[in-house]
């Protein structure tokens, strides 16, 4: 079984950085889920499927899979192409779009 180690994005729905500073361990499904035919549920008998594991750093997070005897891939977050903008460069003369109402 393989586990994924990876520094968690950006939520989407608030502008915070809360919770991405960090690393976390979180291991690949063995098996696909099911649908359970009497209520409709997706099931999983994988228990590891649950597992997320926080660190403090990359570094000992390879050392938890190493010292485990677990197979890890690491991902390494891409930086955001998207340069911060202010509510003053709205208003820039060197803006490149033309500003309207």
């Amino acid at each position: 079984m393989t586990a994924r180690i990876y520094k968690p994005a950006k939520t989407a729905m608030q502008s915070g950085h809360a919770k991405t500073k960090g690393w976390v361990l979180d291991f690949e499904p063995e098996a696909p889920r099911t649908v359970e035919p009497l209520m409709g549920w997706t099931s999983s008998g994988d228990m590891r499927q649950q597992v997320h594991l926080s660190f403090a750093s990359k570094e000992e997070a390879i050392a938890y899979c190493e010292r485990h005897g677990i197979a890890y891939q690491v991902s390494e977050a891409t930086p955001s192409a998207r340069r911060g903008l202010s509510y003053s460069d709205n208003f820039s003369f060197k803006r490149r779009d033309a500003w309207t109402h």
